[in-house]
C-alpha cells in the first residue's frame, strides 16, 4: 500500500533542528519523523513517504519516542542519528529500577482532559499541568461532557483557578462544532496529545480531530507471531487541520520524573505564602512561623491544594534521589569494568 508523503514543514520541522547537522549528514541521510515505535523497529514519515526502519543497538539506549526526529541512511532503512528534542514527555517506568522512559517527543500542546462530572479531579489536573510545564509543552485544560449536567461554569472557574493564565475549554467531544474550539492549538505542523483518566473522552476527541485523515490499518501496525494484526502502543496521526496527534497509553498515569519540577508555576499561591514563612527552610509541616499553614487555617489556601503540593514535592525528591543512585551505580559499574580490563591486560602481559 502506498502512503501520502508530507513535506518537512507539514511534519512539524523547525529550522533549529538542523543546527547540529552538517552537509555530510544531509549527503548521507535524510530527516524523518517517528510515527510509531515497535519492538522490531520504527515507522517513520518523511518527504519520501512512510518507511519501516531499523534502530541500531547503539541508539536503542537513547529511548527513541513517537514524535522524535531521526536521520535515516540513504542507502539503508536504518537510523543514522537522533536529533535534539524541543520537548519531551517522560515517565518513570514500572519496576524497581525506576528508569526514566521517554514516551513522546517534540510536543507543542498537551490537552489535559477531564469532564464536568464526578471525574473532575483538581489534584490530577495539577499533576498534568506540572508535567506539561516540565516537558516544555503548553498545557490546555479540556473539560468534556459540557452538554450534560449542570454547573459547567463552576467546573471552568475551578479549573482556571488551578494555574494563572491556563486556557480552559468546555466542550462536547461528540460534536464537531464544539470540538472546533480546539482549532487555535491545531495549526498545521503542530504536535499535540490528550491525557486524562479513562472515560473522559480522550479517544473520542482523538477520533474527532483525526477524522478520515489517516487509515489506522496497515503501515502503523505490526503482526504478532500468529499473523494477527496488533496495534502498537505508541502512534502519531495527522489531523484534519494538518496538526499531529500522539496517541500513547503510556501517558495515562504519569509520575514526576524530574528532580526540579515546575511547581512554582502551577502552585503560585502556595509559593507566594511560602515566601512569607519565618524560616527559609520551612517544610510547611508544623514549622514555627509557617505562613503556608497559617493561610490554610485562615481559609486563604485550600488544604487539598497544599496536600497535593507536598505530594508532588515528595515525588520530585524521590526522583532526585533515584537519579543520584543510578549515577552512582553507573560509576561503580564503570570502575569495576576498568578493573577487570586492567587485570586481563596484566594476565596477558605475563
Amino acid at each position: 500500500m502506498s502512503f501520502q508523503a508530507f513535506s518537512l514543514h507539514q511534519l512539524g520541522w523547525r529550522p533549529e533542528l538542523a543546527h547540529h547537522l552538517t552537509l555530510a549528514d544531509f549527503e548521507a541521510a535524510y530527516p524523518a519523523r517517528v510515527m510509531a515505535v515497535h519492538r522490531s523497529g520504527l515507522v517513520v514519515m518523511s518527504s519520501r513517504g512512510q518507511a519501516s526502519v531499523v534502530l541500531p543497538h547503539h541508539l536503542a539506549d537513547a529511548g527513541v519516542a513517537v514524535g522524535d526526529w531521526v536521520m535515516i541512511e540513504d542507502d539503508a532503512d536504518r537510523v543514522r542519528g537522533l536529533l535534539d528534542r524541543r520537548s519531551e514527555i517522560v515517565r518513570v517506568a514500572a519496576g524497581s529500577e525506576h528508569r526514566r522512559q521517554s514516551i513522546a517527543a517534540n510536543l507543542d500542546v498537551l490537552f489535559v482532559v477531564s469532564s464536568c462530572n464526578d471525574d473532575f479531579n483538581p489534584s490530577r489536573l495539577e499533576r498534568y499541568l506540572t508535567l506539561a510545564l516540565d516537558a516544555g509543552v503548553t498545557p490546555v485544560i479540556v473539560l468534556t461532557k459540557a452538554d450534560i449536567g449542570d454547573g459547567v461554569a463552576g467546573f471552568v472557574d475551578e479549573a482556571e483557578r488551578l494555574m494563572p493564565g491556563v486556557a480552559v475549554v468546555a466542550l462536547n467531544a461528540q460534536d464537531d462544532a464544539s470540538v472546533s474550539q480546539l482549532s487555535p492549538w491545531l495549526a498545521q505542523g503542530t504536535t499535540v496529545a490528550f491525557v486524562g483518566s479513562s472515560g473522559v473522552g480522550k479517544s473520542t476527541l482523538t477520533n474527532q480531530v483525526v477524522g478520515d485523515a489517516w487509515q489506522r490499518t496497515s503501515g502503523i501496525r505490526e503482526d504478532d507471531a500468529r499473523g494477527r494484526h496488533t496495534t502498537t502502543a505508541r502512534e502519531m496521526f495527522p489531523t484534519l487541520s494538518g496538526a499531529w496527534v500522539i496517541d500513547t497509553p503510556g501517558m495515562r498515569e504519569l509520575r514526576l520524573a524530574t528532580a526540579v519540577p515546575e511547581l512554582a508555576a502551577v502552585f503560585e499561591d502556595v509559593e507566594a505564602f511560602a515566601r512569607q514563612c519565618r524560616f527559609r527552610d520551612c517544610h510547611h509541616e508544623g514549622d514555627a512561623g509557617c505562613a503556608v499553614e497559617a493561610a490554610v487555617s485562615d481559609g486563604a489556601l485550600g488544604a487539598r491544594r497544599l496536600a497535593n503540593y507536598r505530594k508532588l514535592q515528595r515525588e520530585a525528591m524521590h526522583a532526585q534521589q533515584t537519579l543520584r543512585e543510578q549515577r552512582e551505580q553507573s560509576r561503580q559499574f564503570g570502575a569495576m569494568a576498568k578493573q577487570i580490563m586492567r587485570a586481563k591486560r596484566e594476565r596477558l602481559g605475563r
